[in-house]
């Protein structure tokens, strides 16, 4: 495999991947970059680099970076926008790769398309479990982090291609354990929320309906009188019967 092809594998990787987070930035990023002749898009993508895609692109993303800092407006919008990320990742990746190739095309249309949407799908189960708190710096701060993975997965794919598909690899495995604590989170928040207006009460723990052992009878008090009428002065005899 040439330097060429591993290069267009790992950033079409990388471009479903991103549009899982946010697929406006990530058309915005590759039009702004081409447009500005910061580098070369592969001529399948060249067409991103054309001004009316960079302007709606860059107003799209705008409007995404407000609206995935704001609690619950953000879980609103990822549920919006998933189907369309799932769908611009998939195109990218497929126009990136497929060419005049149809099997390649298929692949990575099938390959973009699933990465887009196990990354739609963590983000969507991770922002409804930070939407529980009640501070708004977990949601800005979940927010710059997908930002900075955005730029980050784009440079690294186009700068260290094999260091790039080696890192998604380890991204995927911790994709699964975040969406089972998230989505194990959130069950538990919907299950109360579920016995509140339902009007039942909490579930005790099993340790709290355990039978506790009846509690062992105590001794009497030993009495001090007790003490006293009980001595018996050893070899002391009986008193003397009066003389009548």
């Amino acid at each position: 495999m040439d330097a060429a092809t591993l290069q267009a594998i790992a950033l079409a990787a990388a471009l479903g991947w991103a549009s899982g987070l946010r697929a406006a930035l990530v058309v915005f990023v590759l039009g702004a970059a081409g447009l500005g002749g910061w580098i070369t898009l592969p001529a399948p993508l060249a067409w991103l680099a054309s001004p009316l895609v960079v302007g709606l692109s860059s107003l799209l993303a705008f409007a995404g970076f407000i609206a995935d800092k704001i609690p619950g407006v953000d879980s609103l919008s990822d549920f919006a926008a998933a189907p369309l990320r799932v769908v611009t990742g998939a195109l990218l990746a497929a126009a990136l790769v497929g060419g005049n190739h149809t099997l390649g095309a298929t692949l990575a249309l099938v390959v973009g398309g699933g990465l887009a949407a196990a990354t739609a799908l963590t983000k969507l189960a991770t922002r409804a479990a930070i939407n529980t708190t009640p501070e708004p710096f977990s949601n800005i701060g979940a927010s710059l982090a997908e930002e900075i993975a955005v730029f980050g997965s784009i440079w690294l794919a186009w700068s260290y291609p094999l260091a790039w598909l080696l890192l998604l690899v380890a991204l995927m495995f911790g994709m699964v354990w975040l969406l089972r604590v998230s989505a194990r989170h959130v069950r538990t928040l919907l299950g109360r929320l579920v016995r509140a207006f339902s009007g039942r009460a909490e579930r005790p723990p099993a340790a709290a309906n355990a039978a506790t052992p009846a509690p062992k009878p105590t001794a009497a008090p030993h009495s001090a009188i007790a003490d006293i009428t009980d001595v018996h002065v050893v070899g002391e005899s009986a008193p003397p019967k009066p003389n009548r």
